[in-house]
């Protein structure tokens, strides 16, 4: 049997492009391996990301290492695809000719081509899972439409396209009939849902949808753009039982000055506002937000009212990046990027230090409570677990001891949280 192993770099987007691309090939007999360091494979599939500096870089690196590997036999066929090599193909080829070929974000049927295989229409919506087998992540659309001043997205993925419903739902009960029993809905803006399609934001009938499906016990909603928040996702978020009370709504900042500079197209009123109608219907709700500190233009001042911001709402989850140009972006363009490195970095400090004493507060909070637990793991001494307020990968653990009883990954539990500290939580089995 043929091996590739596929290395994904970047966000969960490019995971489940990569997931697409493998059960193409597993259906033709490749056996598929990911992101594997201790393989025999003797092709290779970098899918890359090209968002920022560092992811750029990241990626470079990648390539550099398997094309080491290649020149010292390890490996015979190098193939690169995704965000970096859309955007800068050109280039890459002529770097790093070593590579046998590059391929772009849609390019799917060249990549299997590439490899041999001819693009089954039937398996668009199969995929080989790269997550442990209990969750998935769900992609409702491509793209994205509001251009942000900082953002090289729809410059690498292009203007929004929503994915029909059917499809979707086809998709999905297929991962739930695989044992997934958690489905993490994604696009660039999840709320922009359906408006190309149907002609109005159909996000709510979509999650009413995948609510119906047997075997799915948890949907969870990531990247909801702040902007015209569709009321309607409250109302059947707050309704439906199987949806986490769980929202990753990236704000990037407060200040007026800022966000009409990043051209975020909503105001700090506006900001505060949805923070308000979300939590007073839904009350236990956790709340994961990114905010970008130093860009161009951001005062002493702009970054005090972002730390107001941080304290007053007390966001249960919390990521901040610094301020990087991006070329082809209006900011790299129209825009002078005029705070210093070494402010960006303590701007960043500063604002997890905040966040990490907000997160340990929350935390010491919930010891007592008793949690619907999914396991993920076992991790030397102790099984590591999610409630509905954490997200896979980016959120924080609740670890329970496993020298007191066997749990199963995938399976859930009702667990008394026992202590706690700033990004991690304990826990006993009840």
């Amino acid at each position: 049997m043929k091996k590739i192993n596929i290395i994904t770099l970047g966000c969960a987007k490019n995971r489940v492009d990569s997931e697409h691309v493998a059960a193409q090939l597993a259906a033709s007999g490749w056996e598929v391996v990911y992101d594997s360091d201790r393989t025999d494979a003797k092709t290779v599939v970098i899918n890359t990301c090209g968002f920022i500096g560092d992811a750029k870089a990241e990626s470079i690196d990648t390539i550099l290492n398997a094309v080491a590997a290649k020149q010292a036999g390890r490996i015979d066929h190098l193939f690169v695809m995704g965000c970096l090599s859309e955007r800068y193909a050109d280039e890459l080829r002529e770097e790093i000719p070593e590579v046998d070929q590059y391929f772009g974000v849609k390019n799917f049927e060249e990549v299997v081509a590439a490899l041999g295989v001819e693009h089954c229409k039937a398996l668009e919506t199969e995929r080989t899972l790269s997550t442990p087998k209990h969750y998935a992540y769900l992609k409702i659309a491509e793209g994205c439409n509001w251009k942000c001043g900082y953002c090289a997205i729809p410059l690498i993925r292009g203007p929004h396209v929503s994915v029909p419903m059917e499809v979707l739902e086809e998709e999905a009960r297929k991962l739930a009939k695989a044992g997934v029993k958690e489905l993490i809905v994604i696009a660039q803006d999840t709320t922009y849902y359906g408006i190309d399609l149907y002609g109005k934001r159909c996000l709510a009938e979509l999650l009413e949808r995948l609510c119906r499906i047997e075997g799915i016990e948890w949907i969870r909603l990531h990247y909801a753009y702040p902007t015209a928040f569709p009321e309607e996702v409250i109302e059947v978020m707050a309704r439906e039982p199987k949806i986490c009370k769980y929202l990753d709504i990236p704000f990037q900042h407060i200040s007026d000055a800022q966000l009409s500079s990043m051209k975020r197209r909503h105001t700090k009123a506006e900001a505060y506002a949805l923070i308000e109608r979300l939590r007073s219907k839904m009350p236990d709700m956790a709340l994961r937000t990114t905010l970008l500190v130093g860009y161009p233009g951001e005062t002493d001042e702009d970054f005090e009212e972002l730390k107001e911001f941080v304290r007053t709402v007390r966001f249960d989850r919390l990521g901040v990046f610094p301020y990087s140009e991006e070329e082809g972006t209006y900011s790299a363009e129209k825009l002078s990027d005029n705070v210093p490195e070494q402010v960006k970095g303590r701007r960043m400090e500063e604002i997890m230090q905040i966040q990490s004493e907000i997160s340990l507060q929350l935390n010491t909070e919930r010891i007592g409570s008793v949690e619907r637990v999914i396991i993920d793991s076992r991790q030397g001494d102790y099984y590591v677990g999610r409630s509905q307020f954490d997200s896979p990968e980016v959120d924080e653990e609740i670890l329970i001891p496993a020298d007191k009883k066997r749990l199963i990954r995938g399976k859930f539990y009702n667990v008394r949280i026992t202590a706690a500290e700033d990004y991690d939580l304990y826990g006993e089995v009840v």
